[in-house]
């Protein structure tokens, strides 16, 4: 089944429920100024209030066209209202299209299934490269100075994960819900299970130890 993430700066995304139409599924998600929670499979729509706490919806905008995870997104600003200048200046941030709020469910629903599967970018056609590693992510395989590293689909996904958040302590339960684990539950402790794989197929192909653990508050994947 093909994958559509929504990626919303609104609270009320975490209320939201996911939904299939035929063979897509749109799956709902919280986007911080840190960038998507999760690991993104598939392809990018991200709507971006204009006020934001922490930083403007602009900003935003310009980071998310910075960062390889929604690069090609497809962006919407939603406006606080119908001003030009406003408009102007979304344009001119990266955005592709531009909505007047409140927006709930339905409404953002029926614009990203007009918009159809042909038109958003599909994530993940350039390969993610941190440092001396490579991620080919349609080929599924990850590399450390050229050389193929054995990964289960596990382990290849928390790979992705770390390089994605490199420099970022991450808990277990981070690690979980990032890879889309929650439900069913897992144990924690399972986490383990797949960093010691990881750590054992890094090492193989020279690649030391990146992953080190931070004690009482989980893992980070060092960059240098």
């Amino acid at each position: 089944m093909a994958v559509i993430n929504i990626l919303m700066t609104a609270e009320e995304v975490n209320a939201f429920d996911d939904f299939d139409n035929g063979e897509v599924r749109y799956i709902f998600g919280h986007l911080t100024s840190a960038g998507p929670q999760r690991l993104i499979e598939g392809s990018v729509c991200a709507f971006v209030d204009w006020v934001l706490d922490d930083l403007s919806g602009l900003e935003m905008c310009r980071r998310l066209r910075a960062d390889p995870r929604t690069t090609d997104a497809h962006i919407t600003m939603v406006l606080e209202i119908c001003d030009a200048e406003d408009k102007r200046r979304a344009l001119a941030a990266g955005v592709d299209d531009y909505v007047v709020g409140p927006v709930d469910r339905t409404v953002i629903l029926d614009r990203v299934l007009a918009l159809g599967t042909g038109r958003i970018a599909q994530v993940g056609s350039r390969p993610f490269r941190l440092g001396n590693l490579e991620i080919d992510l349609p080929a599924l395989q990850a590399r450390w100075d050229d050389k193929p590293i054995t990964l289960r689909p596990n382990e290849f996904r928390l790979l992705r994960f770390f390089a994605e958040n490199a420099d970022r302590v991450l808990s277990r339960t981070e690690l979980i819900v990032g890879l889309g684990k929650q439900d069913p539950p897992i144990d924690e402790r399972t986490v383990d299970v797949w960093i010691g794989r990881l750590r054992r197929a890094l090492r193989s192909v020279g690649a030391g130890e990146p992953i080190r653990t931070v004690r009482s508050l989980g893992y980070v994947y060092d960059s240098h």
